[in-house]
């Protein structure tokens, strides 16, 4: 579908709704055409980005709780949207995108403010986004709505691993003893950073079958977890990674043992690596990560709304991915 040009640079701004599963096709036509035209912009006129798997549109969509929105024009086609999430005190918007044909009359800006204005109705302490750390453009857009660069996300990859060792799943462990865990891992992710909650990310990564969540359990205390995706994230390609969307642990040290846990997780599930987007605020970690034989595959600059920075724990380490 070509969706044609508004026919005045002065058409008056779309009202945002509320996205539904039902939008996902036209969502995933916007996100690549937008994504694409980015790249091409970038100089790298080769790139087209494929569209992304419905099960992880699914997932965005029902893990925004609400803050997923569309805008359409006339035709009631989708043109923009954003997918605003708060996991507790944590806000953050991705993705987000306008197509091409309606970029350039102020969309974009009411697209990201209407993201913010519905973070702010949560009180989420931070509010923030990712972009890609060489478009000087993003960088400007995002500033002149007040956000400002903070650290880079460094995602890294693990090879899988063959281990006889058990690992613990959230999914896999007996009833009675799941809700008891899940309060563990909200406790330990609390105690890192005030506010912070990924429980709800546990369930519904497990109800949409989309992958799980490793626990680090040593003597009845849970030390940390990391929640993953293992499902393809381009419908109709082999499971190549395992994406790690949140990782929490209660000492630094235990992050080695854990990315051992993922690793064979991986195995596990027919993936040949795990990914984890490490931000560079927790630099020991970072090596530690090296040091475990990471291979370094890409970045992405965070940007924060002015006063609503993101903090970083003084004790442990979270990751904490900004990407679906």
């Amino acid at each position: 579908m070509t969706l044609a040009r508004p026919p005045r640079r002065d058409a008056g701004i779309p009202l945002p709704e509320p996205a539904g599963h039902d939008d996902i096709p036209e969502l995933n036509r916007v996100f690549s055409d937008a994504f694409t035209e980015r790249y091409r912009k970038d100089g790298m006129t080769g790139v087209r980005v494929p569209e992304l798997n419905p099960a992880i549109w699914r997932y965005a969509i029902d893990d925004a709780e609400g803050g997923a929105l569309v805008w359409r024009d006339e035709a009631g086609d989708v043109v923009a949207f954003n997918i605003a999430h708060a996991s507790g005190a944590e806000g953050w918007m991705g993705p987000l995108a306008v197509h091409p044909d309606w970029q350039g009359i102020g969309l974009g800006k009411a697209v990201v403010k209407a993201g913010i204005e519905w973070l702010a109705a949560r009180r989420t302490a931070v509010v923030g986004l990712e972009t890609m750390p060489r478009t000087m453009d993003n960088i400007g857009f995002y500033s002149a709505l007040g956000f400002v660069p903070s650290r880079l996300t460094i995602t890294v990859t693990v090879e899988a691993a063959r281990a006889e060792a058990p690992v613990s799943l959230w999914s896999r462990l007996p009833a009675a003893h799941r809700e008891a865990v899940l309060a563990a891992c909200r406790a330990v992710t609390a105690g890192r950073l005030p506010g912070y909650d990924y429980t709800r990310e546990i369930r519904l990564t497990d109800e949409l079958g989309l992958g799980d969540t490793v626990v680090l359990e040593r003597a009845g205390r849970v030390h940390g977890f990391a929640i993953f995706h293992s499902v393809p994230l381009v419908e109709g390609r082999s499971r190549e990674e395992l994406r790690v969307l949140k990782l929490v642990v209660e000492k630094e040290e235990h992050l080695d043992e854990l990315v051992r846990l993922l690793a064979v997780a991986a195995r596990r599930t027919g993936t040949k690596r795990l990914a984890i987007r490490a931000q560079g605020d927790y630099p020991s970690a970072y090596r530690r990560l090296i040091a475990l034989g990471a291979r370094v595959r890409w970045t992405d600059l965070r940007m924060t709304a002015t006063g609503h920075e993101e903090p970083v724990a003084a004790d442990g380490v979270i990751f904490s991915n900004w990407e679906i």
